[in-house]
């Protein structure tokens, strides 16, 4: 479905992705390990059109992806959930969650049809709609975060560090919805980056270890 060849990619001087290759499948969970630093939130960021590649080809379907700009990513069917969240503070979060599919002039039916879908999901979304994007803690905003990225992730969904920063509880709710979400969506192909890998055991297929910007065996 995805397929990632040869991505190198430098910030600022430093080398920071060095020729990475790899295959995302539908229905399939995979999960990127690394450290701080290692280059995990890089590798998302570049295959979203974030950041400047070197070199390096994405395709989607075999149709070649790198060289769109981010949005046409997103309306392509690829959903993004970045680690600090995003949220716009002085927006609610029904309208945080509905951003992408307004910026992508998502028609007024098909907007409602995903949202519904997100608030099932994440029924405590629902709860929280009219709150402020700013008045919800640190968890919550990683619930909205996964909700705004499925409003357009028909076919790839990108977590980053999902897990980081989360009381226990909340961790755990989070991997149950994410076990929900593969069975609701199971053509998904889903790329979770995460420090500790334990956190996936139960729903991750394959694993990816990246170092210094490379991959290495799992």
């Amino acid at each position: 479905m995805l397929e990632v060849k040869e991505l190198s990619v430098e910030i600022a001087g430093v080398q920071v992705l060095r020729e990475l290759g790899f295959s995302l499948r539908a229905g399939v969970c995979t999960v990127l390990i690394g450290r701080n630093g290692a280059g995990k939130t890089t590798t998302l960021r570049a295959i979203m059109g974030l950041l400047l590649r070197q070199k390096g080809s994405i395709y989607l379907d075999g149709k070649p992806v790198h060289d769109l700009p981010s949005h046409a990513r997103a309306e392509l069917g690829i959903g993004y959930s970045p680690e600090d969240r995003r949220l716009i503070g002085e927006f609610s979060i029904e309208d945080n969650i509905l951003l992408p599919a307004l910026a992508l002039n998502m028609s007024a039916g098909e907007r409602k049809r995903r949202l519904e879908e997100v608030y099932e999901l994440l029924p405590e979304l629902r709860k929280l709609r009219q709150r402020p994007g700013g008045g919800v803690s640190g968890g919550q905003g990683k619930m909205v975060a996964l909700g705004r990225a499925l409003m357009v992730a028909d076919k790839v969904l990108f977590l980053d560090e999902p897990f980081q920063g989360l009381a226990p509880a909340l961790a755990l709710e989070y991997a149950r919805t994410l076990s929900k979400l593969r069975e609701h969506r199971p053509d998904i192909a889903l790329l979770v980056t995460e420090s500790s890998p334990k956190l996936l055991d139960e729903i991750a297929d394959e694993t990816l270890q990246i170092e210094r910007g490379v991959l290495t065996a799992a």
